[in-house]
């Protein structure tokens, strides 16, 4: 079923292209959001009719997306990842952790149009990320990931092993016949 999509959406294309899709994709989510009209003869005039519109919008996302790339190419990002001795990081640099941190530094990029080599950096070093924009347009990004100083503590003196109820009794009862002994044995002990 060919429809004419009303608003951009992602998967599909932009405003103003046809599109042939499965008829229950169009009836049942499609046309009830408003994301694409049928292709009739009046919906093609509507169209036509608002082409200039539709051209001036792309034409705007096309100098948006080069400003963004030239920012975007200029722009090194420094990642303090915690990371053992040997280089190796304890989590990863992800897709996720790149998109919370161009939006620390005022980029809104969604994390599906950040592409890493592989799925993820797992260790300390320069990386290279690319950033898809606009229809064709990409921009690299250099990342920087550097090893946080992790602090070890030296162990301290173990402390006595808990015991259940039965050892306490036990061990009670042991320091009180040795607490009476005590006093006998001083008594024997003056008296000698």
């Amino acid at each position: 079923m060919k429809v004419i999509l009303n608003k951009d959406l992602v998967t599909l294309g932009e405003e103003g292209d046809v599109k042939d899709v499965a008829k229950g994709y169009a009836r049942n989510y499609l046309f009830p959001r408003g994301i694409a009209l049928p292709y009739t003869s009046r919906m093609i005039k509507l169209i036509e009719g608002r082409r200039a519109e539709i051209d001036a919008r792309k034409e705007q996302k096309r100098l948006d997306a080069r400003g963004l790339k030239e920012k975007l190419d200029a722009l090194e990002l420094s990642i303090t990842m915690p990371a053992g001795a040997n280089g190796r990081l304890y989590g990863a640099v992800t897709n996720q952790t790149i998109a919370d941190e161009l939006m620390k530094n005022g980029f809104q990029i969604e994390r599906k149009r950040i592409e890493l080599a592989g799925s993820s950096f797992k260790s300390v070093g320069k990386y290279k990320a690319v950033v898809k924009l606009y229809e064709n347009q990409s921009a690299e990004i250099s990342i920087q990931i550097i090893a946080q100083e992790i602090k070890t503590e030296t162990p301290a003196a173990k402390p006595a092993p808990r015991r259940g109820k039965r050892w306490q009794d036990k061990e009670e009862s042991v320091q009180e016949a040795a607490a009476e002994e005590k006093p006998a044995e001083e008594a024997t002990a003056q008296t000698v």
